[in-house]
């Protein structure tokens, strides 16, 4: 990573830039970085995740632009980008003299270059303690000394912003925290904060009967949460923060403008925003749709089912900000319900909304061809051909609507089509067909399920969901 850093540095120096600004020691998590370019009006920035189109060696080194908004760089951006990969022959590299000191916080020169080393976390934990009411937070700590938190940064990047906002700032003991050291390797796991790859989270908020467990990724925009009687879906955290938001400072002066999540999502969201009688957004799967409606003005929170939540305080999606949001609901709904819990909570919730059962079913490195036949097939039902789908009856659900999801974006008028092929019932359960084309070998298929109930809160999310298991299975 630190070469891949040294090698953008000399590259830059002999294009033209004039400036570079750098985490210290090259860390910086992408939310922290979306912000540091919104902070210093910069005119991009150039992050290097794992966890954003794999490549390099082993897969598992990706290079993404932000805009100089904060956020991943628009289609018309990437495909110019793109054109423009196709046309390289040579390239240049400066030579500096020696390589940048990537340890020293402070301005170094190199001829008519100024490479500016700053505190990876400082400017990070700024922001996010004037976004929430770190004295509740502390408070409730105090008051409830049997409330524990256990933090898993997965040996990614968040380590050190979570020592520094839970123990530091927070007074959370250091046995809050765990793989809190940032590793290129990643410690040889893979940083993906979901029941799978952060099982040892799992269990050991399990066995130990943790309040609140809480993971991030690699590079610190998606999170996880749980406790040790349940599990909180990305689709229901995201709903369940814009339900609580107006005990977050930042809203209460800010206010709320608008709701989004994108289209494999669960409807969950939607349910606060009419009961707020906010507008909400169906957006294409891919955060800088977000990014659009908020530098409009027309988005404050937002949420993907793949573990992303975030809101209009910076242009990327954000974890350590979803965990501490749950900190601050948490604090607030104990004032005046003293044995509140992540479970009580969310059952609260959905006594008040109704449940949103969801799962995700992902055929990773399958034949390309194979799944390319299969959508093409699946798009030509949707659109009515072979037979067509409306009025058809799976597993005792009768398709009211299908489409091959298009967007068009409030903002600027551009349109992105085939996003995924929809299925919708009569009583509004869905299943959602996707082909992701960000895998490295082979092609990834993924299948969303979703049921409303407005009356069983506590099933069993399988259990709930088979039959349309079943459906979607027939169906494809």
């Amino acid at each position: 990573m630190k070469d891949a850093v040294q090698a953008i540095v000399r590259i830059g120096a002999a294009n033209g830039i004039a400036r570079f600004v750098i985490g210290q020691d090259g860390i910086l998590s992408t939310p922290a970085a979306s912000a540091l370019i919104r902070a210093r009006g910069a005119d991009g920035g150039i992050i290097l995740t794992a966890s954003h189109n794999p490549g390099g060696p082993e897969n598992d080194f990706g290079i993404k632009y932000n805009t100089r908004n904060g956020g991943p760089a628009p289609e018309s951006v990437t495909d110019a980008i793109y054109a423009a990969t196709k046309a390289i022959s040579e390239y240049r590299e400066a030579d500096l003299g020696g390589p940048v000191d990537l340890a020293t916080v402070g301005t170094q020169t190199f001829g008519e270059l100024e490479v500016e080393i700053v505190d990876s976390v400082e400017g990070y934990v700024a922001l996010t303690k004037s976004i929430f009411d770190f004295e509740l937070i502390r408070s409730f700590r105090e008051q409830n000394p049997g409330f524990s938190l256990l933090f898993d940064a997965l040996n990614g990047v968040t380590g050190p912003y979570g020592r520094r906002i839970f123990v530091d700032e927070l007074g959370f003991p250091e046995s809050a925290l765990d793989q809190c050291t940032p590793l290129e390797d990643f410690g040889g796991s893979h940083p993906d904060p979901n029941l799978t790859y952060a099982h040892k989270l799992v269990e050991r908020v399990a066995a130990e009967r943790i309040s609140l467990g809480a993971a991030s990724d690699g590079d610190g925009d998606r999170n996880m949460v749980l406790s040790h009687d349940w599990f909180v879906t990305p689709s229901d955290s995201v709903a369940l923060i814009a339900h609580h938001a107006e005990c977050i400072p930042y809203f209460q002066r800010h206010g709320l403008h608008g709701l989004a999540r994108s289209m494999p999502t669960s409807c969950a969201i939607d349910r606060v925003a009419a009961a707020k009688g906010l507008p909400v957004f169906e957006v294409p799967t891919g955060w800088k749709f977000f990014g659009n409606l908020m530098d409009a003005g027309r988005l404050s929170i937002c949420g993907e089912e793949s573990f992303g939540t975030g809101s209009d305080h910076i242009r990327e999606k954000d974890g350590i900000w979803a965990i501490v949001a749950w900190l601050n609901i948490i604090a607030h709904v104990s004032q005046t319900a003293p044995d509140a819990s992540v479970r009580s909570i969310m059952l609260d919730f959905f006594r008040e909304y109704g449940r949103n059962y969801f799962t995700r079913y992902d055929y990773e490195e399958v034949d390309s061809a194979g799944a390319t036949q299969m959508m093409a097939r699946l798009r030509a039902l949707a659109a009515g051909e072979h037979g067509g789908l409306v009025g058809r009856t799976f597993s005792g659900y009768t398709v009211a609507a299908a489409d091959d999801f298009a967007y068009t974006d409030p903002v600027d008028g551009s349109v992105s089509g085939q996003q995924g092929v929809r299925v919708i019932f009569a009583d509004s359960s869905r299943i959602i067909f996707r082909l992701s084309g960000t895998g490295s070998q082979g092609a990834t298929v993924r299948i969303y399920i979703e049921r409303y109930d407005p009356e069983q809160f506590d099933l069993d999310t399988q259990d709930a969901l088979k039959p349309l298991v079943d459906a979607a299975l027939d169906i494809s």
